[in-house]
């Protein structure tokens, strides 16, 4: 998905949980719809998807998520049934910079720092940006993993190496009334002298062993300081420049390696917003995108308020031939097929609601089967812990007191987990209160022996 919020869910920022707008869904029997689903000869989910993607295997999998879903969060996911995961969105210009951003792939093995390898797959890789030649290029050093030199890259994406060409973007330059109707920018290419542009970002090919098996555009992050750069959901009010990108990396990325689209469902409910993303979504399909995943909230709303899963229900019923996914108020195994029932979407998007809660994967699964969702024990939560622990500390072992650091990174996840247990609260307030492995190893004693 997707720039997903990491904000408290809980806070200002985020509604806490609650049901999507979604009049009728209430009488679904999600039991016997997933039981259905599951026992159809062709699979849970359309054959399309596994076709272009080996091992994505069931409708459902996981978003994105800013400050979650690194490597550690995905292969805890994937060990309890969720058949294909997201990466954190990765800028574009990081990438090309050389370093920090394309660090955040996790695609090594443990040993390299970054756990993942051969376990974390199949993984989409999402890019965000501002530029067209940019996303293009950084598409490419993802498929490429790098294969080229680091100046190599950045030719492809810039006129004039280390100038951007789109600095009225970074400056805050896009200008724009309420409703979102753009009344101009300021174009840095103007008076660039003839042949100073650099060469074709078109036909790279990528390296021998793993790579992303897809390249995910997001143009959906509502986070204030991604809109305001230009980037993520602030290109529904430019739909003109939304398409000029998607068009460019789907021109550079291999033919063989699908790409694919995150939006949300406007920017705001002005009928020219609306517009504007019909018109996106029509146009990355036309030019060869598999399918997008839509969320059903607004840019505007962020993360406050339902989101309108009638939209998606609308949406399938204007294009029933295509692939795409949902999105938005996904808190439970049963929100997914109350989802795929009601809406008809492809497969559902998991986002905040699998942070802390990798088990709904696994009951997505057991419904499937016809069996009822089995919830974790405290041995099992405590397992999940642990592992989770172990794969963050492996993964940011040449920091500095790696422990210490990695005790205060999983805090976030251990106030999450705290919600399936029976002193959840307590738990809760306990890991609030970690601030080095001393306490993330007491309350683990406390709360969680078996």
């Amino acid at each position: 998905m997707s720039c997903q919020s990491n904000s408290n869910q809980h806070g200002n920022n985020a509604t806490a949980p609650s049901p999507a707008i979604a009049p009728g869904a209430e009488g679904i029997d999600v039991v016997a719809y997933a039981r259905m689903l599951g026992s159809r000869p062709q699979g849970p989910i359309d054959p399309r998807v596994p076709a272009l993607v080996p091992g994505f295997d069931a409708p459902f999998f996981q978003a994105g998520l800013c400050g979650y879903s690194d490597a550690p969060m995905r292969l805890v996911a994937r060990k309890h049934g969720c058949p294909m995961c997201v990466t954190e969105a990765l800028l574009d210009r990081t990438l090309l910079a050389g370093g920090r951003g394309f660090a955040k792939a996790d695609l090594g093995d443990v040993e390299d720092n970054v756990p993942g390898g051969e376990l974390d797959h199949p993984l989409t890789g999402q890019i965000m940006g501002s530029e067209p030649r940019e996303m293009a290029a950084a598409a490419i050093k993802m498929i490429e993993q790098g294969r080229r030199n680091e100046k190599a890259y950045r030719t492809l994406a810039y006129a004039v190496d280390g100038v951007l060409p789109s600095t009225h973007v970074s400056a805050g330059q896009h200008l724009r009334l309420p409703g979102g109707q753009q009344v101009g920018f300021y174009n840095p290419l103007e008076g660039l002298k003839p042949g100073a542009e650099a060469g074709s970002v078109i036909g790279a090919m990528p390296d021998e062993g793993k790579t992303f098996e897809v390249i995910d555009v997001n143009l959906a992050c509502p986070v204030k300081k991604i809109d305001k750069k230009a980037r993520g959901g602030h290109w529904l009010t430019e739909p003109d420049g939304a398409i000029e990108i998607l068009e460019a990396v789907r021109e550079a990325v291999p033919a063989e390696i699908p790409c694919t689209v995150k939006l949300r469902r406007s920017y705001d409910d002005s009928p020219q917003m609306i517009e504007n993303f019909h018109r996106i979504f029509d146009a990355a399909y036309e030019m060869g995108y598999a399918w997008t995943t839509v969320h059903a909230r607004t840019v505007e709303q962020r993360y406050v308020g339902p989101s309108r899963w009638a939209f998606l229900k609308a949406l399938r019923e204007m294009h029933p031939e295509r692939m795409f996914f949902g999105s938005g108020d996904i808190w439970n195994a049963a929100d997914i097929f109350r989802m795929l029932a009601y809406t008809g979407v492809t497969g559902v998007s998991v986002a905040r609601g699998c942070i802390g809660n990798p088990w709904i994967f696994r009951q997505a699964r057991d419904m499937l089967a016809g069996l009822p969702p089995r919830a974790p024990t405290i041995a099992e939560q405590r397992e999940v812990l642990l592992e989770h622990f172990t794969l963050a500390l492996a993964a940011g072992k040449r920091m500095k007191h790696s422990e210490e650091a990695t005790a205060l990174t999983m805090r976030k996840f251990g106030i999450r987990f705290a919600e399936h247990h029976p002193d959840g609260e307590k738990v809760r307030r306990e890991f609030i209160g970690v601030k080095g492995m001393e306490d993330w190893s007491g309350v683990l004693e406390r709360w969680y022996e078996d």
